[in-house]
């Protein structure tokens, strides 16, 4: 008789990983169920923080493992995550930078730690609630957009290779979140109706300037001014960590017509400010940039690049840089943030991508 394979599936307490756990035993896997504890929030008295694992989600979690007659287990990374995301999120910010903590999370934890671990206990797959597609071309994997794009998450999974990618299930990737959910009322899971998340969990009441303030006393620098693109000085700023690029709103200026931060000077603790047109940029270079294949392409390459989760997407031809690489847009795009991420797209298919250095 053929031994079923062993899953594991990552149950952070949402409609979406209840899901994905339900319909991979309906398939015929064995089935486990992890929740990671990541940090211990509920014990600071009156605030409110995003739904990923805390204490109610734990409890979610392990009832939709009852419903599914599953084992269901907690793991406890809250060492692990508060050096691999919230170091990195606070290091971010004071130096200029604006992080993207769930890439992270995914980097560092969920598919290295968490994945580690669930081999080392004889799974042969990690499953997760992402909206995503995992396909193969010739003797590779590739990462593919999800059937519903409202819901796809295949940029905050830009960093899997083909390591990560042989050993994790994304049952998902062909659904719509509205299927989703009917899956749910069909299973009879608690979750079914249980709203999406989109704050960042470790930050209490969607505040992340009050969280800086108080994990890094350092954050709230003596004012530095606040000089436009022209060369004038039309103020003071609090903090370079309190600002990001393509910021319009608390910038305590009044001249007549909308400014936007353009740049973050930490060598001279000045926050720049301009246009709207100031903030655009005909180009973007990425750091540290990873390929799904494993090996980079053949440049010059034509491909879309997001710069952000929320960002269509726009086309380029990426070339080799010194820092990765180099990306020329067909058109100027808003915003480029340094410390955010730019992810490369041929068609749905991810290729790589890395975290952007600067725009230019």
């Amino acid at each position: 008789m053929t031994q079923k394979k062993k899953v594991v599936v990552a149950m952070s307490g949402g409609v979406d990983s209840s899901v994905t756990a339900a319909l991979l035993k309906e398939q015929g896997y064995d089935v486990f169920g992890v929740t990671m504890k990541l940090s211990n929030w509920e014990s600071k008295e009156g605030r409110t923080f995003g739904g990923c694992c805390g204490s109610k989600d734990f409890y979610d979690a392990r009832s939709v493992a009852q419903t599914l007659g599953i084992p269901h287990y907690s793991f406890d990374y809250v060492d692990k995550f508060k050096g691999s995301v919230i170091g990195y999120f606070k290091d971010s910010y004071m130096k200029g930078e604006t992080p993207n903590p769930c890439i992270a999370c995914n980097q560092n934890v969920k598919f290295d730690f968490l994945l580690e671990q669930a081999v080392a206990l004889g799974a042969d797959y990690l499953a997760t609630g992402h909206y995503a597609r995992i396909g193969q071309a010739a003797d590779r994997y590739e990462l593919k957009k999800a059937v519903d794009l409202s819901k796809d998450q295949s940029y905050v999974l830009y960093g899997l290779g083909q390591k990560e990618l042989s050993r994790v299930l994304f049952p998902l990737g062909d659904l719509t979140k509205t299927e989703v959910r009917e899956l749910a009322r069909k299973y009879n899971l608690r979750t079914a109706d249980k709203p999406d998340s989109y704050e960042i969990c470790f930050v209490p009441n969607e505040d992340y300037r009050q969280f800086i303030s108080e994990e890094v006393p350092d954050a709230e620098r003596p004012s530095g001014p606040i000089r436009h693109v022209d060369g004038r000085i039309l103020g003071k700023h609090k903090g370079l960590p309190f600002y990001t690029i393509g910021q319009r709103e608390g910038l305590g200026l009044s001249v007549g017509h909308p400014l936007y931060v353009t740049a973050l000077e930490t060598s001279t603790n000045t926050l720049v400010v301009g246009g709207k047109t100031d903030v655009l940029s005909p180009a973007v270079v990425v750091r540290q940039v990873t390929w799904v294949s494993g090996q980079a392409p053949a440049f010059p390459l034509s491909a879309d690049v997001k710069i952000r989760s929320r960002h269509v997407g726009a086309p380029a031809r990426l070339n080799d840089d010194p820092l990765g690489v180099r990306a020329i847009f067909e058109s100027a795009q808003s915003a480029v943030t340094p410390g955010q991420f730019a992810v490369f797209y041929e068609g749905d298919s991810v290729i790589g991508g890395g975290i952007i250095d600067h725009g230019f």
